[in-house]
C-alpha cells in the first residue's frame, strides 16, 4: 500500500505537510468485504501472489522507464524462482519503455475480466502521451494459468486536456455491489474516474465510467489525492473507498481523509464522512465485528523544523484505527510506539506508519496490522527501519500483548542493519504459501536504492523467522543501475 508513488508523488506535499520530514527519495487496493482482506492470485492455483514495483529500473538503457515484478506463492513462500518480470516493452505490454515513464509506479488487483484469475492493473504515471507531458498511462496486465505474462490493454485516460498523471492512485473494488471489479484511477486533480463493470478486451469498462469528487486540493503542490483505498467499512457488501488527500483552504492544504460509501449507483461524494489525518490506509476487520476497520499512518512529528504543530500528530509517527460500524464509522484510537507494549520507543523521525497492511497470520479470524518504521534507528544506524506486527482480537487492537518487531539485525533475519535501508518502506500481509495463514512482506531501500523484499512467514501462530529470505532485484532479473527502488511499493 499503497508511498503512491508514495514517496515519488507525495515526498513534495507530505514535506510541506510536515516541514521536510521525508528524507528517502523514490517513487491501491482491491475489492474487499469487510471481513477479509483480498490478495492476489494471477495465475490462480490457490496460493497468494504479490505484485511490486521497480519503477526506477532502467529498461534498454532508459533510466526510470520502470519495471513490474510479481513473485508467485509457493509451499515454501515467495522467492526469486517463480517470477514474472514486466516493462512496456516486454511482449504484448501496451506501450513502450521510455525515459522517465515510472511503469510500475501503482498498482491494483481484482479479476477485471471474470476469466477466474486476478489481472493487474499498472500505471506509468510519467509517460508522455503524444504532446502532454507527463500525461500518464494506465494498462490491465491479464492473469492466467502462466501468470501475469505482459499481455494486457490500455485504459485510456478520458479527460487528458483536464490533468496530468493518469493512473498516479489506483484502487479496485466493486464500489455498486453487482458482483463485477470496477477500477478506480487518480489523477492530478481531485477528479477520481471509476471504470464500472469490470475491464474488456479493448480497455473499456463493461458499465460505462463514473466521475467523483471529494473535497481535496486539485492544483498547489498536491495534486490531487495521495493514495486510494478500497474496503467494505460499513458491512454493506459494497466497496467504499478512502481517499487521503489534501484539504482545500489554503495554498498547501492540510492532509484530509474523506470516507466514500458504495451504494448501489456507485461511490457517493453526497455522503462522505471525514477521517483522521495520515496519508497511508488500509482497511480490515480487527475485531471480526463484520464491518472494515480504516487504519491510517500519520507518520510524521508532532513539531516541525519551523515551529508549526500538528495536533493529533505524536513524535515519531501514529497509526489511528477507525472502527467500522453500520453508519460508516464507529469509534477512533491512536497508537504509537509508546502505546501499552508496542516495541520501540517514539523518537522523533521513527515515521511509525509510514506504510501499513492487515492479514490475519494465525487464523483466528481477526486481522492483524504491520506496520512500517522506516525511519527507526538501530544502535546508531539512521534510519535502518523496523517492522512492527501488532494482532487483532474482539476488543481491537492488542497493544498489550504479543506484539512483534523485526529489523535486519533481529536473529534469523537475513541481512544487517544499514544507513538508510529503511526496512518497511512498503509492508503486506498475505498468505503466499497456501496455509491459510498471511505472511510478512517488507520492502526495503537496500543497497543503496537498489531495494529489496523480505519474506518471514507465519508458522501458523506468529510471524517467525525460520525459512525467512530475501529477494533482491539482481536475482530477479532487474537491474541494478540507478536505483531501481525495487519492492518499496507493493500492490494492494
Amino acid at each position: 500500500m499503497q508511498h503512491t508513488l508514495r514517496l515519488a508523488l507525495a515526498t513534495a506535499t507530505a514535506a510541506a505537510l510536515t516541514g521536510g520530514l521525508l528524507t528517502f527519495t523514490a517513487a491501491t487496493a482491491t475489492a474487499a468485504d469487510s471481513t477479509h482482506v483480498p490478495q492476489a492470485d494471477f495465475n490462480g492455483d490457490g496460493i497468494g501472489d504479490i505484485a511490486f514495483s521497480a519503477s526506477g529500473a532502467y529498461v534498454s538503457g532508459k533510466q526510470t522507464a520502470g519495471q513490474l515484478v510479481a513473485l508467485y506463492g509457493t509451499a515454501t513462500g515467495v522467492s526469486s524462482a517463480k517470477r514474472s518480470v514486466i516493462s512496456q516493452n516486454t511482449t504484448g505490454a501496451p506501450g513502450t519503455a521510455e525515459t522517465g515513464d515510472g511503469f510500475g509506479a501503482e498498482h491494483a488487483y481484482a479479476d477485471f475480466n471474470g476469466d477466474g484469475y486476478d489481472d493487474l492493473a499498472v500505471s506509468a504515471p510519467w509517460e508522455d502521451v503524444g504532446g502532454d507531458q507527463d500525461g500518464g498511462g494506465v494498462a490491465v496486465l491479464w492473469g492466467s494459468a502462466k501468470g501475469l505474462t505482459g499481455a494486457g490493454v490500455t485504459v485510456a485516460d478520458p479527460a487528458p486536456s483536464a490533468h496530468d498523471l493518469w493512473g498516479k492512485n489506483l484502487a479496485a473494488g466493486d464500489f455498486d455491489g453487482d458482483g463485477k471489479a470496477d477500477l478506480a484511477v487518480g489523477n492530478s486533480s481531485s477528479t477520481i474516474h471509476v471504470f464500472k463493470g469490470g475491464i474488456g478486451a479493448t480497455g473499456k469498462p463493461g458499465l460505462g465510467r463514473q466521475t467523483v469528487k471529494p473535497p481535496i486540493q486539485s492544483g498547489g503542490t498536491a495534486r490531487g489525492p495521495l493514495n486510494l483505498t478500497a474496503g467494505d467499512v460499513n458491512g454493506d457488501k459494497r466497496t467504499d473507498l478512502v481517499v487521503d488527500g489534501f484539504e482545500t483552504q489554503t495554498d498547501y492544504g492540510w492532509n484530509t481523509n474523506y470516507l466514500l460509501p458504495g451504494t448501489a449507483s456507485g461511490l457517493s461524494t453526497a455522503s462522505a464522512k471525514t477521517l483522521k489525518a495520515g496519508v497511508i490506509t488500509a482497511i480490515g476487520d480487527i475485531d471480526a465485528d463484520g464491518y472494515g476497520d480504516i487504519v491510517t499512518g500519520m507518520y510524521w512529528n508532532r513539531t516541525d523544523g519551523d515551529g508549526l504543530t500538528f495536533p493529533e500528530a505524536s513524535d515519531g509517527g501514529k497509526v489511528w484505527i477507525t472502527y467500522g460500524a453500520a453508519s460508516g464509522t464507529g469509534s477512533t484510537t491512536g497508537v504509537t510506539q509508546n502505546t501499552g507494549n508496542v516495541p520501540g520507543t517514539s523518537e522523533k523521525n521513527d515515521y511509525f506508519g509510514y506504510e501499513l497492511d492487515l492479514g490475519d497470520v494465525n487464523g483466528d479470524g481477526y486481522q492483524d496490522l504491520v506496520v512500517g518504521v522506516a525511519g527507526e534507528n538501530i544502535d546508531g544506524i539512521t534510519d535502518t527501519g523496523m517492522v512492527t506486527v501488532l494482532y487483532g482480537s474482539a476488543s481491537g487492537l492488542n497493544t498489550a500483548s504479543g506484539a512483534q518487531s523485526f529489523a535486519q539485525s533481529t536473529a534469523g533475519v537475513p541481512g544487517e542493519d544499514e544507513k538508510n535501508d529503511a526496512l518497511g518502506a512498503d509492508v503486506k500481509l498475505d498468505d503466499v504459501t497456501g496455509d491459510g495463514r498471511a505472511d510478512l512482506i517488507a520492502g526495503s531501500y537496500e543497497n543503496d536504492g537498489n531495494g529489496a523484499i523480505l519474506y518471514l512467514p507465519s508458522d501458523g501462530t506468529k510471524i517467525t523467522t525460520t525459512g525467512s529470505r530475501t529477494v533482491s532485484p539482481s536475482t530477479s532479473g532487474v537491474s541494478t543501475t540507478g536505483t531501481p527502488s525495487f519492492g518499496v511499493n507493493i500492490a494492494d
